[in-house]
């Protein structure tokens, strides 16, 4: 990468006191376990694990998974690095690695991996469907009856940024946010490639021959709130042409709080099929997509990687190298993107981005301190405009593209 090699930006860990990723590690996961704890009456044996995953998260280090793991998860958690790892504090690692350890011991504490009655149940999903099913998403959903007076190129631009600004729709942020859910509007768009990514997906009418079919990768960041809008948008580049086909990668299991995985998508389905109107008619098409596979649903084990996705294995590579364009959605995938690095603002997305084996797209709320593709002068303005959290209050956003 011109001027701005990986060796020059540090990997970010959570070892600064007062940084945001320490506040993460020493505040935001033990209020992850203790909501846990309260959402479900586990036993005995899960309250012990739970209390010994607390004390660990203050002063204890990283374990190797349990004896009775799935071999299959040993295996790719020592490619993944668990034995360089183990034994060390949470502090003194990578920040992405940590926090994805962390939520795999917390699925072993609730016994979500079995065997047990326990196996197999989201510990998140009381907090998923209270979202699904607030007021604020009646709303929102009525809203969209509203979308037919608009010319197409407005509603397809009113649902890229619904997608966008649903990012704010994330139950692990708002336990560190106040609860905020205020959505930004153009003006606090950091950096907007929204066009180019949408000149990627032309209808079908203007495509040349030569260019075949359109296929859409969609990699979903959270359930609920942020899921439903991520839906609608394909949902409406199938129904005018401009998609002939998507994938949506989602998670294999529970993940940072609000992660979505193939449960969260059916269950946004039936809200949406449920709501009627406009909603009740993306639901219908998407469902029609979903059994005949215009649209389907991948949940690859490398989602839930501690890892950039910049060493991801050869056969999400081909995957991705294959779609027409692939949407990295959220404040993770985006760390995973670009790599979890205190780069310069300014470094150039499409050089961190250059391994990527297609043209790739980041929607994402700023939640974290990661950020590249920066103008100078955006960048002097946010840092002159006294918003000292800019980077991690989840008020700005940007779409950034490499075609």
């Amino acid at each position: 990468m011109p001027d701005t090699p990986t060796a020059s930006a540090p990997v970010i860990r959570g070892d600064e006191p007062g940084s945001f990723p320490h506040g993460v590690l020493a505040e935001r996961h033990p209020a992850v376990i203790r909501q846990v704890g309260e959402s479900f009456p586990y036993g005995p044996e899960q309250r012990r694990a739970l209390d010994a995953l607390l004390a660990s998260c203050a002063d204890g280090v990283i374990e190797p998974l349990p004896a009775d793991a799935d071999p299959r998860d040993r295996e790719r958690w020592a490619a993944w690095g668990i034995g360089e790892y183990a034994g060390r504090s949470w502090y003194d690692v990578p920040w992405l690695w940590a926090e994805s350890h962390f939520y795999r011991r917390l699925l072993d504490a609730v016994g979500y991996f079995g065997p047990g009655p326990w196996q197999g149940v989201d510990p998140f999903r009381p907090a998923k469907l209270a979202e699904l099913d607030a007021p604020e998403t009646d709303e929102e959903l009525a809203a969209l009856d509203g979308l037919d007076a608009l010319t197409e190129r407005e509603r397809t631009g009113a649902l890229l940024h619904g997608s966008l600004w649903g990012n704010r729709a994330d139950l692990g942020f708002r336990l560190s946010a106040g609860g905020a859910d205020d959505r930004g509007g153009a003006a606090a768009l950091v950096a907007d490639d929204g066009d180019t990514l949408l000149s990627l997906l032309p209808p079908a009418r203007d495509r040349t021959g030569a260019r075949g079919p359109a296929t859409l990768c969609l990699v979903a960041d959270n359930a609920g709130r942020e899921l439903v809008p991520d839906l609608l948008l394909v949902s409406h580049l199938l129904a005018e042409g401009r998609v002939d086909r998507a994938v949506l990668h989602v998670k294999p299991y529970p993940y940072y709080v609000s992660d979505a995985t193939t449960a969260d998508v059916l269950d946004a389905l039936r809200r949406l099929t449920a709501a009627g109107g406009a909603a009740g008619a993306h639901g219908d098409r998407l469902w029609a997509a979903l059994t005949d596979g215009r649209v389907t649903v991948r949940a690859h084990p490398f989602s839930c990687a501690p890892l950039p996705y910049s060493e991801m294995p050869a056969d999400l590579r081909a995957e991705f190298a294959a779609a027409t364009v692939t949407v990295l959605k959220g404040d993770l995938n985006y760390r995973r993107l670009v790599g979890d690095r205190r780069w310069p603002p300014t470094t150039p997305f499409a050089d961190v981005t250059a391994y990527f084996p297609g043209p790739v797209a980041a929607l994402r709320t700023l939640k974290s301190d990661v950020i590249t593709g920066l103008t100078a002068e955006t960048e002097e303005a946010l840092e002159a405009s006294g918003e000292g959290r800019w980077r991690t209050s989840g008020t700005h956003a940007l779409i950034q593209v490499r075609a």
